[in-house]
């Protein structure tokens, strides 16, 4: 009976685990032949089979990026288009009230300059609202977060 130290010592041929039948011996000196002349006549192949790999993947991502690019593009137009729909009707809603309170006014017994008054200082606050709102949107300048850091590297470097 063989001991555990004897069948470590004999090897099991890689065919044993192998799915592939076995190729015969002729078969394999003749490929043995093929390919010294196939690797003594493309010594680039690996060379060229890395290019071409990443030739692949640069236009891969290339076609990525743009259909990437596209929708976006469609998302910019929709968004665009979908702001200024809801900037017209939110002005037609504006005048629509103060069109409502000056006709109201002018019922109650107020004279017509006195209505177009009052309508153009409702204008007026409201276009101050709105330019208070907007300053405090542009309180911080666009990529300033971008440009602190790049001052912080060049700062560093120095």
């Amino acid at each position: 009976m063989a001991t555990a130290a004897d069948r470590s010592s004999e090897r099991v041929p890689h065919a044993a685990f192998s799915a592939v039948p076995p190729v015969p011996a002729s078969a394999v000196r003749a490929q043995d032949v093929a390919g010294d002349n196939a690797r003594d006549a493309s010594f680039l192949e690996p060379f060229e089979r890395v290019f071409a790999t990443l030739k692949r993947m640069t236009s891969n991502y290339a076609t990525l990026a743009v259909l990437d690019l596209q929708r976006t593009a469609v998302q910019l137009a929709w968004l665009v288009a979908g702001g200024i729909f809801i900037a017209v009707l939110v002005v037609t809603a504006w005048l629509a009230a103060v069109i409502a309170l000056a006709v109201w006014l002018f019922g109650q017994g107020m004279s017509w300059p006195a209505v177009l008054l009052i309508a153009g200082a409702l204008n007026l606050v409201g276009a101050a609202l709105v330019g208070l709102r907007l300053r405090n949107v542009f309180e911080h300048m666009p990529f300033e977060a971008t440009l602190r850091q790049i001052k912080s590297h060049e700062e560093k470097r120095d």
